[in-house]
């Protein structure tokens, strides 16, 4: 690593030391951990409650593609807003864009950053570091009157070996995520299987049989076990 970029990280792991008080924005909560957007509907909503009985916090929200860049192709209300103590608020998701695929789900991430206010008097001979925290969840834009139920969607999974890795194919319109996956008693990682499409993941070393894992369902819960047949 250069010199001038160890002095740089090293002024700045200096004043985090120099830190007396901490602040975070931890009484944010979203209602629900994914947005299911039906295709062709005017708007969404997502709500915002802030749980903390002092503080207020300043809410911002951005959509991103699935590439994680910021998008035009929705616009959220407010885009800017103070909750109070004990507050909550909606915001209004709008899709504004060109026409998504028609046959399959297209995914976007929805952000909340919560950036917290001090008090003025707080700060007075305290060095105080304001932390923003940042909620990302997944959204879904989902079509009407897809082939398939979104309930009935994982059990079309099909699995495959191929050398050191699990194959693992979608052919449903859904995106389809992958939690608690076990081959042999080793977690192998989550994953997200695109629609009508494919993804790999590597077997732990070591490891023999077939898999085991949890889907995750429109209500953000895990589903119940199910076994995927290594072929």
């Amino acid at each position: 690593m250069p010199l001038r970029r160890l002095a740089r990280v090293g002024m700045v792991f200096l004043s985090l030391l120099t830190v007396s008080h901490a602040v975070q924005a931890g009484g944010i909560g979203l209602g629900a951990t994914r947005v299911i957007y039906p295709a062709g509907a005017p708007q969404t909503s997502l709500a915002i409650n802030n749980s903390d009985e002092k503080s207020r916090f300043l809410i911002q929200s951005w959509v991103e593609d699935s590439t994680g860049n910021k998008t035009t192709e929705f616009v959220v209300t407010p885009p800017l807003f103070v909750v109070n103590p004990k507050g909550e608020n909606t915001l209004r998701i709008m899709y504004v864009g060109k026409p998504l695929p028609t046959d399959r789900e297209s995914v976007f991430w929805m952000n909340v950053k919560a950036i917290p206010s001090v008090d003025k008097n707080e700060l007075q001979d305290k060095n105080v570091l304001q932390l923003a925290v940042l909620s990302r969840i997944k959204m879904f834009v989902r079509p009407a009157n897809l082939d398939v139920s979104p309930v009935d969607a994982p059990s079309q999974l099909r699995f495959t070996r191929v050398g050191e890795t699990a194959h693992i194919e979608n052919p449903s319109p859904y995106y389809i995520t992958l939690v608690n996956i076990y081959r042999s008693g080793k977690k192998l990682p989550n994953t997200m299987v695109p629609p009508k499409g494919s993804i790999s993941i590597p077997l732990p070393a070591g490891t023999s049989g077939d898999l085991t894992y949890q889907t995750i369902n429109d209500y953000g819960a895990n589903t119940p076990k199910a076994n995927g047949v290594l072929k």
